[in-house]
């Protein structure tokens, strides 16, 4: 009865408090010149102001109304479900047998306005080209072409350019890998500097003389070790047209399993380079080395404001196709695209391979003539067994029309008369010697063919850039625009495959310890540049700059640079040499010790309740990291918190940008915790056992677990005590299921065990959100329930083996070359299960010889409680010629069809191919693969990239690691036997379907729900648990920080907030911040469920200027993503707007 009264009162309350809010907002609309600028100009008759006013009112109290009402169905549906303890503090078993918690208090809404809904359902512009529909057309057979062996025979009219000569444009270039088979650093030694040495010498003989540049990671060391002369002798070159920098990346980013965070982010870096310190803005995109190519880098590319790209490795079958239609060069648009805003002109080049043989026209045995570099006497040759000679007066008139030859029949697979010949290999031109070859040799080719009209043709060494603005102007339109007739593309380009059914899938998955690790740096990353960039901020607004570290700022760039070479084609791949990966992981832990240290340094100003006292002393940290690596190659150890009678402080880090209500896991050294929150209000825990191994306890460490709601990008502060008298401390059930005999389990007191024989019976755990169902015999996963829904759905795990093929073709690091179906793993014993059960979660953990798998739930409201947490533990380092595959079995009706993410950006719809080998069923899965029909949907959230397939309906499987024993002749000369014990991540989460709402069709493009991008923010994105180091003279008073003072709307994600160099000094900020914002894309189709926390959204209207507590926006400014191009400053209360699926960027000065 008193809740009642309660849920009245704060009913009235809300209502009165939004009617007052009402006539506040009407009053700011008809009164704010600023507003009423932003919210559409008023037509000045006062019947039409009376009527805007209404019309305004109505949809206040429409989303009003919706608010209310959420409120009260939360409240109810807490009242429904017992959620307030009869004591009104301890947790509770209700009568089903599932444990209720104590209520916090804060009822929460969700409140998606119909208009966010509508891209999701919205028409899609019709392209000529959808990926998907050239998969179900080709036959993807093989047949033999002749001299272009995956092509076909090309002919052409000798006559055909007599009225528009052929223009050609030879483009050098030399492919400089930041690590493969050498470190970064050997390459750079060995051979890059030696290029850029030659490069400066060699280009300034002959203004003609052109290259191409593409990665400036090895540019910038260059750079920094080259004389003020050399220097300037390169910038000359820049500035004259005669080197271009193209994409301008860090690295030339791979496409499968990077994420679109690191992907922009090395993007930036490389910008940010090349401005601070040439000046130079580049304008077109270079690929010619990744691995297959993602629809989400045109979209990076075009939103960078570049106009053109150029990509390579891409199925051969494909290839063909387009050659074949000549469409080669196409407009590539973003499937969810309603108009044509995000297309960008893309070139594909047409044969094999990028070297020179397989670049000047379709016959290798000819184009490899002229590559200069195989002259006789040189260690390299044409394996076509006829070398290239050096051109004289003699043999010129032959040679150029060979040559001429070879480059019409090119041209023929085009729609224009202008072609693009790249000239180069990996780390071409380190030799003098080269230089001359090929220029000299070239340049008589070139004087000779455009001295003789008759062969209608105009030859030249040129830029990327050169040739697309030749083509643009050829086609009369202007830098990045559709030429007429020119064909519109949608969808990507994986997977690729270079010859036969060699499909190059495998490196999905190789060395997931890595992929896993670069997404945790990931995280921190942007966690530090947000904290960073506040604190900052903070100590700025408060006259104490002074004494912040800002030369952090260094850790920050050493990370970013760290974090932007490892999404390298080789290094997040998986493809590198040993020697080499041991670089890389050295690099990605100096730059994790680093953020880690950015991390505690910011927190430790913001948490000051007086900043007047903040001191910051190097060498005596504020606070403890929460993990530490041993080595690179390490899994990571939780810090120990040891507790006293006094209270220890926690502080904890939320680095997303909505409300957390979660689980919180830290290791104490004391059973008897206590968990207060800032105010005193003490949380309920639950106390479970660390485990050594399957049967055996660490006696001295315990794991304390409590539910904290934590601020966006936030840090709440939390107190522990070691105290004999805490009620709120409930210990884990331990349930032990032993096969064979039951044994005997040594169990330390606090935390005792229960041990039984396991039967064949299958047993539950529950939350209040969901029960599970588990396999009585093997341990694993075999039925999920909602709590709202009365069926049980069959969701089996189950775990399968891949070999490799008996013959000379077998799998490595590149290529998935399986020999057959998968194969039932198996193990002569049962094995032994744990289940333990708590009032905060329950889990189910199973060991098996080769993994073992723990399956979670959390008993949380919201988001944390809706999913299954899933960590498998891979260890195959006893294994040859194993591939170990996880693959969910469900009766989920999804037929031949299922969906992958592309760089944690977008969803792409796939097909199973009867007619494509296994491997060319596999794509890459960086965060998250579903299958669905009319009732639910299921989704794999992954906190590592890995490669995914669905061979039949209702079944998702997804690679966990493989470990082979032989190289795959790409180059790499080692197989792939660096195997770590690796921890894959998942969230496993099911959803059913709206009553009424149908399944998008096909042709439909798909989005993630709300609670899918949610449960992908929080799976990728770990609470930080950093401790306060206890002090001699006391800890001075902290408190929590809560850096937003509105929320964001929750189908909006800040991508980072991200300091700015300094212009006087590189290792400094500057005061300016970019923001980086990305309007999530929805599928309101699937049930709403209660986040947890206030979610509203706002038809991508966000205000900047209110958006940060304590903190005055000085400058807020329209930018290209990568910061080169600026629009004019917005107004400081100006609102910005987001289309769904845009990623926008800021300058802000915030102070």
């Amino acid at each position: 009865m008193k809740l009642k009264k309660q849920v009245t009162v704060c009913g009235g309350a809300i209502f009165c408090v939004a009617v007052f809010s009402l006539y506040l907002m009407l009053d700011r609309v008809q009164h704010d010149p600023a507003r009423r600028q932003n919210g559409g100009n008023f037509p000045r008759s006062q019947i039409s102001v009376l009527q805007n006013r209404i019309e305004q009112l109505e949809q206040l109290l429409e989303e009003n109304h919706q608010i209310i009402s959420h409120i009260k169905d939360s409240v109810l549906e807490l009242t429904d479900t017992g959620a307030v303890s009869p004591s009104g503090h301890l947790p509770f078993r209700s009568a089903n047998g599932s444990w209720v918690l104590p209520f916090d208090g804060r009822p929460t809404f969700l409140s998606v306005k119909p208009q966010d809904c509508q891209f999701a359902l919205g028409r899609r512009s019709q392209t000529d080209l959808q990926m998907l529909d050239v998969y179900s057309l080709l036959s993807f057979d093989n047949v033999d072409g002749g001299v272009w062996k995956q092509g076909f025979e090309i002919t052409y009219d000798p006559n055909e350019w007599d009225e528009e000569p052929l223009q050609v444009f030879v483009v050098p270039h030399s492919h400089n890998d930041p690590g493969w088979v050498k470190t970064f650093d050997k390459y750079y030694n060995d051979q890059t500097q030696h290029i850029l040495n030659n490069m400066v010498v060699k280009l300034a003989e002959d203004p003609r003389r052109k290259f191409i540049w593409s990665e400036i990671s090895f540019f910038a060391k260059w750079w920094e070790s080259a004389d003020v002369h050399k220097q300037e002798a390169m910038r000359k070159l820049i500035l004259g047209g005669q080197v271009e920098m193209v994409t301008g990346g860090w690295v030339m980013t791979d496409e499968a399993t990077a994420h679109y965070f690191a992907m922009i982010d090395q993007l930036i870096e490389g910008h940010q380079w090349l401005e601070q310190n040439l000046g130079v803005i580049p304008r077109s995109a270079w690929a010619v080395d990744p691995f297959g190519h993602s629809a989400t880098m045109p979209y990076l590319l075009k939103r960078a404001n570049l106009t053109s790209m150029l990509i390579q490795r891409i199925h051969y079958s494909i290839k063909k196709h387009f050659s074949a239609t000549r469409s080669l060069e196409f407009m590539w648009r973003q499937a969810w695209d309603p108009e044509s805003g995000t297309d960008m002109f893309c070139h594909m080049m047409p044969f094999y391979s990028y070297d020179v043989p397989h670049t000047c026209g379709p016959d290798p045995k000819i184009c490899c003539q002229f590559d200069f570099k195989r002259l006789p006497g040189s260690r390299v040759n044409c394996p076509w067994k006829v070398p290239p000679r050096a051109i004289t007066d003699a043999n010129v008139a032959e040679r150029a029309t060979v040559l001429l030859d070879q480059y019409r029949k090119k041209s023929k697979l085009f729609r224009s008369k202008v072609l693009l010949v790249p000239l180069g290999d990996d780390f071409r031109y380190d030799k003098v010697q080269e230089w001359d070859q090929q220029y000299v040799n070239y340049q008589k080719l070139f004087d000779y063919m455009n001295s003789h009209p008759e062969m209608h043709v105009k030859a030249q060494f040129a830029t990327l850039t050169d040739y697309f603005s030749a083509l643009y102007k050829a086609k009369g339109v202007a830098q990045g625009m559709r030429p007429p007739d020119y064909p519109v593309l949608s969808g990507d380009f994986f997977a690729y495959a270079d010859r036969e059914d060699h499909y190059w899938s495998g490196y999905f998955t190789s060395r997931p310890f890595y992929k896993n690790l670069d997404r945790v740096l990931e995280s921190h990353l942007r966690g530090a540049e947000i904290l960073y960039s506040l604190a900052v901020s903070h100590a700025r607004h408060a006259g104490v700059e002074g004494r912040y570290p800002t030369s952090d700022y260094s850790l920050l760039t050493d990370a970013r640079r760290n974090v932007g070479l490892f999404q390298h084609h080789d290094a997040i791949a998986g493809t590198a040499k040993e020697i080499v990966v041991i670089d890389y992981g050295n690099r990605l832990l100096r730059a994790l010790v680093g953020l880690k240290r950015v991390i505690i340094n910011a927190a430790h100003f913001l948490v000051m309740k007086n900043k007047d006292v903040y001191r910051f002393y190097q060498t005596e940290p504020f606070l403890e990291t929460d993990d530490r690596r041993a080595t690179h190659d390490s899994l990571p150890q939780r810090t120990l918190i040891e507790l006293e009678s006094s209270p220890r402080y926690l502080v904890l880090f939320n680095p997303i940008e909505q409300e957390r209500l979660c689980l919180v896991t830290v290791l104490v050294n004391s059973p008897r915790v206590r968990v207060l929150t800032e105010d005193g209000q003490t949380l309920p825990v639950q106390l479970s056992a660390q485990w050594v191994t399957a049967v055996e306890m660490n006696g001295e460490v315990y794991q304390a677990s409590f539910m904290a709601r934590l601020p966006a990008l936030g840090l709440a502060v939390f107190h522990l005590y070691d105290s004999a008298d805490s009620p709120m401390t409930l210990r884990s059930d331990t349930l032990l299921r032993i096969p064979g005999r039951a044994q005997s389990i040594r169990s330390s007191d606090p935390l005792p065990v229960r041990s039984q024989m396991s039967d064949s019976q299958p047993f539950y755990i529950q939350t209040q959100s969901l029960t599970l169902g588990f396999s009585g015999t093997t341990g694993l996963l075999e039925s999920i329930r909602r709590k709202d829904d009365p069926q049980e759905v069959r969701v089996q795990i189950q775990f399968f083996t891949y070999g490799t093929r008996p013959s000379k073709d077998k799998s490595g690091a590149y290529l998935f070359i399986p020999d057959g179906n998968a194969k039932p793993y198996s193990q002569r014993e049962a094995p032994v299960v744990r289940v333990l059960e708590g009032p905060l979660f329950a889990e189910v953990v199973t060991y098996f010889q080769h993994f073992q798998q723990t399956v979670r739930i959390h008993n949380v409201p919201g988001v944390d409680g809706l999913s299954l947490d899933i960590t498998t533990m891979v260890d195959i380092r006893d294994q040859n010629n194993k591939e170990l595959a996880m693959r969910l079995v469900t009766d989920i009706q999804s037929g031949d069809t299922f969906y992958t993410d592309l760089n944690g950006f977008q969803i792409q719809q796939r097909r199973y191919f009867q007619k494509l080998p296994i491997q060319g069923n596999f794509y890459p899965m960086p965060t998250m693969a579903y299958i669905q029909d009319s009732q639910y949907r299921l989704t794999l959230h992954a906190a590592q990239a890995l490669g995914v397939t669905s061979l039949a309906s209702g079944q998702l499987e997804v690679i966990l690691d493989r470990r082979l024993m032989q190289d795959d002749n790409r180059g790499l000369g080692q197989g792939l036997k660096d195997n770590k014990r690796t921890a894959n991540r998942f969230r496993l989460l099911l959803e059913r379907r709206s009553n009424g709402a149908k399944m998008a069709d096909s042709r439909t493009v798909n989005f993630p729900s709300l609670l899918s991008h949610m449960t992908s923010a929080i799976l990728n994105h770990d609470v930080l648990a950093l401790p306060v180091l206890p002090r001699k003279h006391g800890v001075p008073p902290i408190r929590t920080f809560a850096p937003l003072a509105s929320t964001v709307p929750c189908d909006f994600h800040l991508l980072n907030l991200r300091s700015i160099q300094s212009s006087q000094d590189a290792h400094s900020p500057s005061p300016h911040t970019a923001l980086l914002l990305h309007r999530l894309g929805l599928d309101c189709g699937l049930e709403a469920q209660n986040p947890g926390f206030n979610c509203t959204t706002t038809q991508g209207q966000l205000s900047v200027s209110g958006l940060f507590r304590g903190l005055d926006v000085h400058l807020l400014q329209p930018m290209s993503l990568s910061l080169m191009h600026s629009q004019p400053p917005l107004t400081n209360d100006s609102y910005v707007n987001l289309e769904p699926m845009e990623i926008s960027a800021y300058k802000l000065k915030l102070c």
